[in-house]
């Protein structure tokens, strides 16, 4: 299977807090000197699904801080998938949203248990975790794990940004050459 990268990464436009990126970057070594094998969070997803919950959606790591949802989380070819929503109700998630549209955070960052790791000469490579929650972060341990869309505001141009942001989901799902024949 092809990934595209974040070529074709457009913002979309509807004032509802929702937002997608990278939680996790497969096989990049992290400011910890660890990277995440593919397969590390199978397990421990298929667990949440097997409760019907996900995990938390916080600021900053903090517990007391959950700022929304996660409406979905998976493993693709390129890392750790996550589509969320922030609660705008919260004093926090609007704080968080406003920071994500104005461009200055734009960091995940994924707190875990490792359950299986390997020792390498660099550091390690986590091959199991039991994932407890995700956060939107200022400085995220993984530079790769981003915020890459978020939905903006009201406009005329809703409909082109559904089907943009329908593109940006697919990209990891299609080559190249099928996407090209998928929009053209």
């Amino acid at each position: 299977m092809n990934h595209l990268y974040p070529a074709l990464r457009l913002k979309s436009c509807e004032d509802d807090g929702t937002f997608s990126g990278y939680a996790s970057v497969f096989n990049n070594i992290d400011l910890q000197q660890e990277a995440i094998a593919k397969g590390a969070f199978s397990k421990s997803l298929y667990n949440w699904g097997q409760q019907g919950k996900m995990p938390k959606m916080l600021w900053q790591h903090d517990p007391k801080a959950p700022i929304g949802r996660w409406l979905d989380i998976v493993e693709d070819q390129y890392g750790l998938y996550v589509k969320g929503q922030l609660l705008l109700d919260v004093r926090q998630g609007r704080e968080a949203y406003a920071l994500l549209k104005a461009g200055i955070l734009d960091g995940l960052s994924i707190g875990f248990q490792v359950v299986k790791a390997l020792r390498q000469d660099k550091g390690r490579v986590l091959q199991e975790v039991d994932l407890h929650e995700i956060s939107l972060v200022t400085f995220a341990a993984n530079p790769k794990a981003t915020v890459t869309s978020y939905k903006d505001w009201l406009s005329p141009y809703a409909t082109v940004n559904k089907l943009v942001q329908r593109l940006n989901d697919l990209q990891g799902m299609m080559s190249m050459q099928e996407l090209l024949q998928f929009c053209c």
